[in-house]
């Protein structure tokens, strides 16, 4: 009797008799739920430090990735470059030959006209001779 008077004032006895303001199963079910709640906190602070890991790993990754693509850029444009710089040493060659082209024909005409001058005053110096 006493006990049923005491549950209706909202009081109960636990296995250790000692008088508790919840009901045994709701005592119990709070206590699971608490080990539950801290075993979840634990999990999801353990998850936040992997996402931690992950984060700064991909992080780390992604600057190496840009690092490496500044690089590939300017690797890029170096070779550009040194085409663009080979394209114009092709243009001064190809300018040089057709100047030394020039100044060959004129040299080789050159000498064609002094060869018909040196054979004209040959026939000169030999008729000059024969008429003396």
């Amino acid at each position: 009797m006493a006990d049923e008077a005491l549950s209706r004032a909202g009081l109960h006895f636990d296995e250790l008799n000692k008088i508790r303001v919840l009901e045994p199963d709701s005592a119990q079910q709070t206590s699971e739920l608490k080990e539950e709640c801290k075993d979840f906190v634990e999990k999801i602070s353990d998850f936040q430090k992997i996402v931690g890991t992950f984060i700064e790993t991909v992080d780390n990754v992604a600057k190496e990735v840009e690092k490496e693509k500044m690089k590939a850029i300017g690797s890029r444009n170096l070779l550009k470059s040194i085409a663009k710089q080979r394209e114009a040493q092709q243009q001064q060659l190809q300018a040089l030959i057709a100047e030394k082209k020039m100044q060959l024909e004129r040299l080789r005409l050159q000498h064609e006209s002094l060869q018909k001058e040196e054979i004209e005053q040959n026939e000169f110096i030999e008729q000059f001779i024969l008429q003396k």
